[in-house]
């Protein structure tokens, strides 16, 4: 109860944000059922199919935390405490949103699904989804119910995770992860290398791949932050550059998904079709759409970080205007930050892009 009515007395931006989540949540579960109605139909050779859904679930899980984290009714406040709403409490209400947002989508997800087959009102569309959709076998209740609770459950554990009371860390940098994250993704690069176009490998790679860029994300961002203030750095300078370093952690991660996923984008256009091109079209008819979903997930979940980072930045934003400095200078700082990490980012895409299309020509 606590948590519908957080829910139901958010501003309506907060609201398009949970909605954009239930929408994601919607996609993602179309493609599980999607690839189960494939199974039912094929005889063998479906598990990579479902590791492949699986990324868009794991694109629409990250942005529902990312959402979770900038709601204002899960932020704590003074005074909060002694009506019994701590951290630990606010934490679960922020997973309870998030389950009921992804449970709607997953509802809608099954609507469709169910309405495109004919399974609720005849054929629409003159029945073009029946035959992509294997209209003619039955679905699997039990399986459906099961792969559409993957969302709701698995985005509110992450987001319990995510925002449970955690003491502050002391002496971690960001580029720690960077050695792990060049690991990661070499690894994910050799695996590509010698992995079968239809087998698991494909995507047990583009796994390790982004999972390296992920971790290599926030030192990135900060690298990018010492850059912007390299060589006699002037007064608006400093402060993009070290706004940058102090954002590095919390904009990093999101980024590095970012980055993959451009980069996935850019080796399917390198990639020259072989006997690997099956790998490029994992998802069959339904892959350019679970490819938009996952990179319109990672672009939100950026942007929604970027907000989080600039409602974590308010006071600090007061504090130059109550001395005085014009509105010109944060909103060029910020364009500064955003062209060192354009100038970070798109580099490492491209060569991303290029050792990844090297591999699948093998």
């Amino acid at each position: 109860m606590l948590a519908l009515r957080l829910g139901r007395g958010s501003r309506p931006v907060v609201q398009l944000r949970r909605l954009l989540v239930a929408a994601a949540c919607a996609g993602s579960g179309f493609l599980l059922l999607y690839v189960l109605a494939d199974a039912e139909a094929r005889s063998g050779g479906s598990f990579p199919r479902l590791l492949w859904a699986l990324v868009p679930l794991a694109a629409t899980v990250q942005f529902a935390v990312a959402v979770a984290r900038t709601d204002p009714a899960t932020r704590p406040r003074e005074g909060l405490d002694a009506v019994g709403l701590g951290p630990v409490r606010l934490a679960l209400a922020a997973a309870v949103s998030t389950a009921v947002a992804c449970a709607l989508g997953s509802a809608l997800a099954l609507a469709a699904f169910l309405h495109l087959r004919g399974d609720l009102t005849g054929l629409p569309f003159d029945g073009a989804g029946a035959g992509l959709l294997h209209a003619g076998r039955p679905l699997p209740v039990a399986a459906a119910l099961t792969l559409l609770a993957l969302a709701p459950l698995t985005a509110s554990a992450a987001t319990a995770l995510a925002l449970r009371p955690r003491p502050p860390r002391s002496g971690m940098a960001p580029q720690t992860g960077v050695p792990w994250g060049v690991a990661l993704t070499a690894c994910g690069l050799a695996l590509l290398a010698y992995a079968h176009p239809g087998g698991p490998g494909v995507p047990a790679a583009g796994v390790l791949i982004t999972g390296g860029l992920a971790l290599a994300g926030p030192g990135l961002a900060y690298a990018c932050g010492t850059l912007v203030q390299a060589v006699r750095p002037g007064a608006l300078r400093l402060l993009a550059g070290r706004t940058l370093q102090e954002e590095a952690s919390r904009l990093g991660r999101p980024l590095g998904v970012l980055c993959a996923v451009g980069a996935a984008a850019l080796t399917a256009a390198l990639a020259a079709p072989g006997p690997r091109g099956g790998a490029l079209t994992p998802l069959g008819p339904l892959t350019v759409p679970a490819a938009g979903l996952v990179a319109l997930c990672a672009a939100a979940s950026l942007l929604t970080a970027a907000v989080e980072s600039r409602q974590a930045r308010s006071a600090t934003r007061e504090a130059l205007r109550e001395l005085g400095a014009p509105g010109t200078v944060l909103r060029t700082a910020a364009g500064l930050r955003a062209a060192a990490l354009l100038a970070g980012c798109v580099p490492l895409v491209w060569g991303v892009a290029q050792l990844t299309a090297l591999a699948l020509t093998r």
